[in-house]
């Protein structure tokens, strides 16, 4: 019987309270642990896509031990919500023991997966330790497109199997998917698939390359006007873009610093091999937790991080669109080599989405700066 005197709070307003309650603090309540770099497929957009047998992959990896002697540090730290990803997580055999200790310290954990690895045994456990909530992604609606990406034969129906096996425990579930333009046609039918499980779905067409500096996934990028047009197809999200405008449109509030977002202030990530470091997308720079603790990490090296100044003018300082473009030094490093660096594919981004949102932009007569102006009563955002 359900105690009367017990008050439920709704997820969102807890979420919010949390996070106004940390707000200036510096405290990590949200990371992500990368258990394995290696994976079962071999997706032609993959950003790291280490082969699920790799000897040099499986002799680093940080064992069950030393991964509970992280999660320990992690939850001393005030560490809330985490991420658990990959490569293909489950390929660890001891994927269920790292999870269900991080269960047991309090974590709200979200796993990234395939789910072609995603077995009765594994759908059990995870009934019996629910997490917060499970993502997989999916790359076509069809067996021939979602394996023209994974480039392994029968891995449709494996992930459709996995998907089914949470459907039937009802276990908390969200469907994505990356944009390409081996995939980009059937968009909706994903989408048309997820409603009709009844589950939430996401989409991103914004593709990086590879995190070693491998242009191979740019070739399956959606040119930006088309980017575009797919913020502008889905309600819900241009309803977002709508929001996030209201809030974020404007250049840099601290433009001085190389990073203008949340990474290393209440984010990390942490690698297969014990490396930490701002973001998923910024490894390097990275402190070693083999050879040092969590505190350290956090509020020693990751400060000085968070404080690093940029060295010197980039057209993104004063740009009214950086919000728009998703520019940090993570997506200028793997692209260019080089923290810095404008990434032209996200420029180019962010002005059709102003042009698109009806926001106008001019240029200032003494730099290669953009400036803002009020943004059009014709705005379709």
């Amino acid at each position: 019987m359900e105690c009367p005197y017990i008050p439920v709070t709704p997820y969102g307003d807890f979420s919010q309270r949390v996070h106004d309650k940390v707000n200036g603090q510096r405290i990590p309540i949200s990371g992500s642990i990368e258990l394995t770099t290696r994976c079962n497929l071999h997706c032609v957009h993959c950003y790291i896509n280490t082969p699920a047998a790799d000897p040099d992959a499986l002799a680093r990896e940080l064992d069950t031990k030393t991964l509970c002697t992280v999660l320990d540090q992690l939850a001393d730290e005030g560490c809330l919500w985490l991420l658990l990803t990959g490569g293909e997580p489950l390929l660890r055999p001891d994927f269920l023991e790292i999870y269900t200790y991080a269960k047991r310290k309090g974590f709200l954990i979200t796993i990234f997966t395939n789910g072609t690895a995603l077995t009765p045994r594994v759908a059990d456990h995870l009934a019996e330790w629910p997490p917060f909530c499970v993502e997989i992604t999916i790359y076509g609606r069809t067996e021939a497109t979602y394996e023209r990406v994974t480039g392994v034969r029968d891995s449709h129906r494996q992930c459709i199997d996995g998907i089914n096996e949470l459907i039937k425990r009802q276990i908390p579930l969200k469907l994505k998917t990356m944009v390409l333009t081996v995939n980009k046609d059937e968009l909706w039918d994903m989408k048309h698939y997820a409603e009709e499980l009844g589950v939430e779905f996401r989409f991103d067409p914004v593709l990086n390359v590879r995190l070693d500096g491998d242009r191979a996934p740019a070739a399956f990028r959606i040119p930006p006007q088309e980017v575009v047009k797919f913020d502008l197809a889905d309600e819900q999200r241009l309803k977002g873009w709508r929001e996030f405008c209201e809030r974020f449109w404007g250049p840099p509030h601290a433009p001085e610093y190389l990073y203008q977002c949340g990474a290393g202030l209440t984010t990390f990530h942490i690698d297969p091999y014990g490396f930490l470091s701002a973001c998923m997308m910024a490894r390097l720079p990275r402190y070693d937790l083999r050879r040092g603790s969590f505190h350290e990490g956090w509020h020693d090296f990751l400060q000085e991080v968070r404080t690093q100044p940029g060295s010197r003018q980039t057209k993104c300082k004063t740009c009214d669109l950086i919000s728009l473009c998703g520019q940090c030094p993570g997506w200028a490093q793997i692209e260019h080599g080089d923290q810095e660096a404008p990434v032209e594919y996200l420029c180019e981004i962010a002005h059709a989405r102003a042009a698109a949102f009806g926001l106008k932009v001019r240029k200032r007569q003494n730099a290669n700066d953009n400036i803002r102006e009020k943004p059009s009563t014709s705005s379709t955002v």
